[in-house]
């Protein structure tokens, strides 16, 4: 259903998922992909006689359609596009731990040249929300900024974590966004309009059409979502190098095309996963992009190996897809008719098998009953709260029972991000067997997880087992216990706002959101419950007032954004403000922005260091040719030992300024990510108003006025 059209071969390694295709002429596509050695090559086969004489871009002296662009530095991101309507071509953007490079490939000039301070991991370029000029939106250590043509910084914001992946496509014109803490977020320019949330690290991420996406995670598994479903997923051993959406079959929807670490191409259906084309290089793939690269008319897919193997494809043609269409439909139907005829099969066997066997055996308790359990046998699930022993730490449990003497044999427990691999199973010893099983579960954030069961039902004496299937949902705060209110241990930490509620919904929300004991009985407002959080022993208060007033006392500040934004959801609450007081965690946060300013003192001075030692070197450098040039032999001799020395000084300078730039950015990850926290206890329009004052805050060094700020969510007095 791909045809290839051309291969390549360049002479240079690539770097994994920095591939990009764009016309810096206006015209003709070239491909731009980041190498091993801090440079960017561009590939260019259509002007073949043309030259560069530019400082930063050099001629390959092996392969004439390939410049090499100087970054000296480690390339983080890359990717092309459209940056100012007003030139007619696309630009070349390239990030790096520290920078961001905007390059007009055809004037070989530099458009802007930024400094980011947060780092570039990842990067797309288009327009995002009521922004009317293209940006591009750079994603690094906790914070998403966007920079028009000029290199002004239109668009910032924070995110709960590092990004891995941004993607830009029709979530009502949003753009998503994935980072380390494994959650996908969808923004409408600065505002969250939604989460969801992944077993692992989100590391690549591709418009399809309309509002679905596919997505590609670091422990092998690739998938689509549409808006907050999941369409399907599937899982591999190798990792998912790059993904992207192409229309193999010109049928006018988008196959997930996806190129793996063993080399392997593979393009799935968008509608259920299954494979319908692949193809294998000999290394791993770097990157999947399209363009017209041989300037035909049609558009190609293009596939490129780290090693250096570029491959095109065409789409099938509109005959070819009507043939193969119909030979699709019909081995489709031919395999399903077949695998349901071998379930039938193999259950009229089972029939059989027992059938004989009850026929054979008397029927007594021991033989009587090998497969056949009573017709109105029942499973019954019941999720509580265990508060451990000396043996065994504190958890939520799941009991599972049958409604009367058989026994369960083995329970399969399908659940995401509770189990290694996402799945456990209870297997009884045979000398164990009961009628009903309890299995703990533990689950390591606070988030609603729905448990896939499995149970295989008989006797003691049975050979075949009735399996019954069902779903049970863990509620979002399962590892907190009800307990008693004690005033001696409620956290002088909380958040305080009112909603228009009645208490009877807040006491709904509370019997969905947490395991209650089935003996709990809480009363009309006012009331108070606590919890006690199974994980750390730390107390959650929650307190409603007759006027609708909420306080909820708790140390983590994580906890209480958790409970709010769970709230605004149940209660489909748009905007909501909130008093907050943290004293520990902002006292906290204080030393951070003390160090945040040494880290950058130290950062400036080293610089300016390395400045002067740079120009030392070149009048050192200088001074000892000459002496060379006049056979002063001893004053060269010097001289080298001198440049010598400082080279060494340099290279210490350098160690040191490099522990200072990770130390830098941990402490500015820390405060990016108290500012999303301090989001994060608001909703709404209160929420953002925060993240924009507390940037603000920070931009003007106003600490005070940034703690006030994330106590009562604005700046005014």
């Amino acid at each position: 259903m791909l045809l290839p059209v051309f291969t390549l071969k360049l002479r240079h390694k690539i770097s994994p998922r920095m591939v990009a295709v764009g016309r810096y002429d206006g015209t003709h596509p070239c491909l731009a992909a980041a190498t091993q050695a801090g440079k960017v090559l561009i590939h260019n086969p259509h002007t073949r006689s043309q030259h560069f004489s530019a400082s930063r871009v050099f001629q390959s002296p092996l392969e004439s359609d390939v410049s090499l662009l100087n970054i000296n530095q480690a390339v983080t991101c890359l990717t092309a596009g459209v940056l100012n309507p007003e030139l007619g071509y696309d630009a070349l953007l390239v990030g790096t731990q520290t920078n961001l490079l905007a390059y007009d490939v055809y004037n070989n000039s530099d458009l802007f040249y930024r400094e980011v301070a947060d780092g570039a991991s990842a990067m797309v370029l288009g327009t995002l929300g009521d922004i009317p000029s293209p940006l591009a939106i750079i994603g690094g250590n906790c914070a998403l900024q966007g920079f028009d043509h000029a290199g002004n910084d239109l668009f910032w914001t924070v995110t709960g974590d590092n990004v891995h992946s941004l993607a830009l496509c029709d979530f009502d014109g949003d753009g998503k966004k994935e980072s380390e803490d494994f959650d996908i977020r969808v923004f409408k320019e600065d505002e969250i309009v939604a989460e969801m949330t992944e077993t692992e690290i989100i590391t690549s991420l591709c418009p399809m059409y309309g509002s679905r996406f596919g997505y590609a995670l670091s422990n092998g598994t690739v998938g689509v979502y549409d808006k907050t479903a999941r369409y399907w997923r599937i899982k591999s051993k190798n990792h998912a190098m790059s993904i992207h959406a192409f229309d193999l079959n010109s049928d006018g929807v988008c196959e997930l095309i996806t190129g793996w670490s063993n080399g392997k191409v593979d393009a799935r259906s968008d509608r259920t996963g299954e494979v319908i084309f692949k193809d294998n290089f000999s290394s791993a793939v770097a990157g999947v992009v399209e363009g017209d690269y041989r300037m035909d008319g049609h558009v190609q897919l293009i596939c490129c190996s780290v090693d250096g193997e570029i491959r095109g494809y065409l789409p099938g043609t509109a005959e070819m897809r009507g043939n193969l269409l119909d030979t699709s439909i019909e081995q489709d139907l031919i395999r399903e008719l077949s695998q349901k005829k071998q379930n039938l099969l193999l259950e009229l066997r089972n029939y059989e098998e027992n059938a004989k066997a009850e026929s054979s055996s008397p029927l007594n308790e021991a033989d009587g009953h090998r497969g056949i359990i009573p017709a109105n046998t029942k499973l019954h699930t019941a999720l509580s709260v265990n508060l451990g022993n000396e043996t065994q730490a504190a958890h939520a449990e799941l009991c599972i029972s049958t409604s009367n003497d058989t026994i369960i044999r083995a329970v399969l427990i399908f659940a995401e991000g509770i189990f290694l691999g996402e799945s456990h199973v209870v297997h009884p010893s045979i000398h164990n067997l009961s009628s009903s099983i309890r299995v703990p579960i533990t689950p390591p954030k606070d988030v609603p997880v729905d448990l896939h069961l499995k149970t295989f039902v008989g006797y003691r004496c049975s050979t075949q087992f009735h399996v019954f299937e069902l779903t049970r949902q863990l509620p979002r705060f399962s590892m907190y216990a009800l307990t008693s209110p004690d005033s001696a241990s409620k956290p002088l930490s909380y958040v305080n706002f009112t909603i228009a509620e009645r208490a009877q919904r807040v006491v709904m929300w509370l019997n969905q959101n947490f395991l209650l004991p089935e003996d709990t009985n809480i009363q009309n407002a006012p009331f108070q419950v606590c919890f006690t959080s199974l994980r750390n022993g730390g107390q959650l208060y929650i307190k409603i007032k007759l006027s609708g007033e909420i306080t909820v006392n708790t140390d983590d500040i994580d906890l209480a954004g958790d409970v709010i934004q769970s709230m605004a959801s149940f209660f489909a609450i748009e905007d909501l403000q909130v008093e907050a007081e943290f004293p520990v965690y902002f006292e906290e946060l204080r030393k951070v922005l003390v160090k945040v300013d040494e880290y950058h003192s130290v950062h400036q001075k080293l610089s300016a260091d390395m400045a002067d030692n740079s120009n030392l070197i070149r009048s050192l450098l200088v001074r000892a040719e000459d002496a060379r040039l006049m056979r002063d032999m001893k004053t060269m001799k010097s001289r080298y030992m001198e440049l010598y020395d400082l080279n060494k000084d340099l290279l210490n300078g350098y160690k040191i300024r490099c522990n200072n730039h990770t130390e830098l950015l941990g402490n500015l990850k820390a405060v990016n990510q108290a500012i999303q926290r301090a989001g994060r206890l608001r909703v709404g329009k209160p929420k953002n108003q925060v993240i924009t004052a507390c940037r603000d805050a920070i931009r003007s060094n106003n600490i005070n006025m940034l703690f006030r700020i994330m106590r009562v969510g604005t700046a005014s007095s």
